[in-house]
């Protein structure tokens, strides 16, 4: 309710479960409370929501089992045109980075994979070469901005920002769902995951101690504390 008002009341605002967790939107609360991210239009009902989310355990298509949201957080609505997919990933097959996209954002990329594999674009990156600009344009162009535009020019811009930041802070996954063209024709990174190698943490301290261990499995926890990776079985 606090953070609504100090963000000058806005006309809409959206609410979003801060859980390690994609799928939040078509989750489920343990309480019953349907959707982890929900547009509201008053404090009132800020403090509505997030008082049926913080504290309960969100169940998605990636974590059936629940985890625990602590945190809620508030951000503008934005005016979206069009909703895309982009990740950077590791991947071993082709021994370096691949860039992946798809024109179907804003819902689960397996479900597209599975329903529309077409839609599933792929680009493996050259570690001595880099992004260039025409593999950056030309994903850009399969996520449906057009070719040529100022909205493709700035998508190339965030992916060779978004490469360098994979590169920089050891990351071995950035996933952006939604990437978001407005009507102005801006592209805009709405909602995004990132994973960084445990191995690279002496290079980027700052960036780990920001580890939130309430997110995790408490037997994976204590298993990175002797640099072991623990494994579950059901």
């Amino acid at each position: 309710e606090v953070a609504y008002k100090a963000m000058g009341n806005p006309d809409e605002l959206v609410i979003k479960a801060q859980v390690l967790s994609g799928g939040r939107g078509l989750g489920t609360f343990k309480n019953g409370f349907k959707g982890g991210v929900h547009m509201i239009s008053s404090a009132d009902q800020a403090k509505e929501y997030a008082s049926q989310m913080l504290g309960q355990e969100l169940v998605t298509k990636q974590n059936p089992k629940g985890i625990v949201c602590n945190r809620v957080y508030l951000m503008e609505k934005m005016d979206i045109e069009n909703e895309m997919y982009l990740s950077l990933l590791m991947d071993r097959a082709s021994g370096g980075p691949v860039m992946v996209g798809s024109p179907r954002g804003g819902t689960s990329i397996e479900d597209v994979a599975e329903s529309n594999p077409e839609l599933i674009f792929k680009e493996p990156i050259d570690i001595t070469v880099g992004l260039t600009t025409e593999v950056a344009s030309r994903m850009a162009t399969n996520m449906g901005i057009a070719e040529g535009s100022e909205a493709n020019a700035k998508a190339v811009e965030l992916m060779t920002n978004l490469y360098s930041m994979f590169l920089k802070c050891d990351c071995t996954q950035v996933e952006i769902n939604p990437l978001a063209q407005t009507p102005s024709g801006d592209v805009v990174v709405c909602d995004a995951k990132v994973n960084f190698d445990d191995n690279a943490e002496f290079r980027n301290k700052d960036v780990h101690a920001k580890r939130d261990t309430t997110q995790e499995d408490p037997r994976e926890v204590h298993a990175s504390q002797f640099d072991l990776n623990y494994v579950g079985l059901d």
